[in-house]
């Protein structure tokens, strides 16, 4: 892919770790971070960007794949639907998938999330094994698809290989409909092992994913981090936990012991953790989390569309809780529109308004983007600072169809108008790590990535129209 390698740039108007600031100069070292941030009147000749910019995110939770399934689950085919007959759906469409076919979809989805305010990602990867369940004769092969995928985007990837092999709490054997998911810990390490070199080449950083408590014994979760501290010492652990009621009820029934109390029980929990979703928290939950610094990866609107719940986020904001935002089953490839639900489920939970802001930080959706800046990069084993000296040369430059509408707006709402005012969020240039990979809102390798995309939904049709419906 052919992109610009920046050197520096001046802002007219960013948003910095500290707020906004005006007139701002910002060098950039040869590893894509940021080695100087001072306010000048451009004395170098840097590129000016004239619109609001602001750190780009870190989507922390994605399943690449869904983006292709979007849509298909929005008709109710149970008395009481629910995250476990989405997940039927899910399971169907998943053995649909070629390389080939992996490949296009996720780089289709990285496109549109570096056009909606992110610029990496962390990578939830669980579909490793050919359509009948048998491994690749490469194993690492549909993950190799996700690395091009970046490659051909630009966009920062942090991949997590999932390690599958139960179906639910105390070891039970998976299901059929898993069969594409299913590792055991030779093959995993194995696995993990085929992809070091390629990451490293590449620039991608990898993580360790039991995918759930259901999924991965303690035993087995325990075996996991002594691979990494043999693999990949230091790297991000994420992991599923307590989504779902039945999650928490299932986890009771099996030992008496809530998911995250199992968590905690089974793995020394720390800020290179992810905890993904974690929405059905008790206060001692809440605390753990927050005291033990592993951020919370919440993903609103597929919550939201899966029936979930409500994340507790109030309460784990003023026990100084981190989180980041993921794209998760990516019907929304848009982090403003992650942020806003964020906020809105505490408004309709609390029935009060601007309810995510804080004591530094009146602006909603400043304190919101700022967080989910630090909590994604954490996540991702990146550098956490923000637009500040050390922290990633990655940026959205926001821009407005309609100027004049910003008139009226003062420059530190700039970010509530995007995040709030429902006018769309349209991104101007995107740069990452220094390399500006979006110009003017457009991809160099755009229309090949549509294409591929294209013929990719017409084989997936193919085959979905093969195997009749899911129900």
């Amino acid at each position: 892919m052919t992109t610009e390698t920046m050197q520096g740039a001046h802002f007219r108007q960013v948003l910095t770790a500290e707020g906004w600031r005006r007139n701002i100069s910002a060098g950039f070292a040869p590893d894509g971070t940021i080695a100087a941030l001072v306010q000048d009147d451009n004395p170098s000749g840097l590129p000016v960007y004239e619109n609001p910019v602001v750190p780009g995110i870190t989507d922390l939770h994605s399943h690449a794949f869904q983006y292709a399934m979007a849509g298909m689950s929005e008709a109710r085919r149970n008395p009481v639907d629910s995250f476990w007959s989405w997940r039927d759906i899910m399971y169907f469409f998943a053995l649909t998938l070629s390389p080939e076919d992996m490949q296009a979809v996720a780089a289709r989805l990285y496109l549109a999330l570096l056009k909606g305010g992110y610029t990496g990602i962390a990578e939830f990867h669980y579909v490793h094994n050919d359509l009948d369940g048998r491994p690749y004769a490469r194993s690492e092969e549909l993950s190799l698809a996700i690395f091009d995928a970046a490659q051909n985007t630009g966009l920062e990837l942090t991949h997590l290989p999932v390690f599958y092999a139960h179906s639910n709490f105390g070891g039970h054997p998976p299901t059929e409909g898993q069969r594409r998911f299913i590792k055991d810990l030779d093959g995993y390490a194995a696995m993990i092992e085929a992809l070091r070199a390629p990451a490293a080449e590449a620039g991608h950083k990898l993580g360790i994913a039991p995918h759930s408590l259901r999924a991965a014994t303690p035993a087995q979760i325990t075996a996991l981090l002594d691979l990494r501290d043999d693999l990949l010492p230091g790297c991000p652990v994420h992991i599923h936990v307590a989504e779902q009621m039945k999650e928490v009820e299932d986890a009771l029934d099996w030992n008496g012991r809530r998911p995250v109390e199992q968590l905690f029980d089974a793995a020394p929990v720390d800020r290179n953790w992810c905890l993904i979703h974690a929405t059905h928290l008790t206060d001692a939950e809440i605390g753990m989390i927050a005291r033990s610094g592993a951020t919370v990866g919440l993903c609103p609107l597929t919550e939201a569309n899966l029936g979930d719940g409500i994340f507790p986020a109030t309460a784990f904001l003023e026990q100084d809780g981190v989180f980041g935002i993921g794209s998760d089953s990516n019907i929304s490839t848009v982090a403003a529109q992650e942020l806003q639900m964020l906020e809105y489920s505490q408004r309709l939970r609390d029935r009060r308004r601007n309810v995510l802001a804080s004591a530094d930080d009146p602006h909603v959706a400043t304190n919101l983007w700022n967080r989910a800046v630090q909590g994604g990069a954490r996540a991702a084993g990146r550098p956490e600072a923000g637009m500040a000296v050390g922290g990633m040369a990655s940026f959205v430059e926001l821009v407005s169809p309609e100027p004049d509408a910003m008139r009226p707006i003062a420059p530190e709402s700039a970010l509530d108008f995007h995040v709030f005012a429902g006018r769309g969020f349209h991104a101007g240039d995107v740069v990452v790590r220094g390399r500006r990979v979006i110009a003017g809102g457009r991809h160099p390798r755009e229309d090949a990535i549509l294409a591929d995309y294209a013929a990719a939904m017409t084989r997936v049709s193919a085959r979905l129209a093969e195997r009749g419906d899911p129900a």
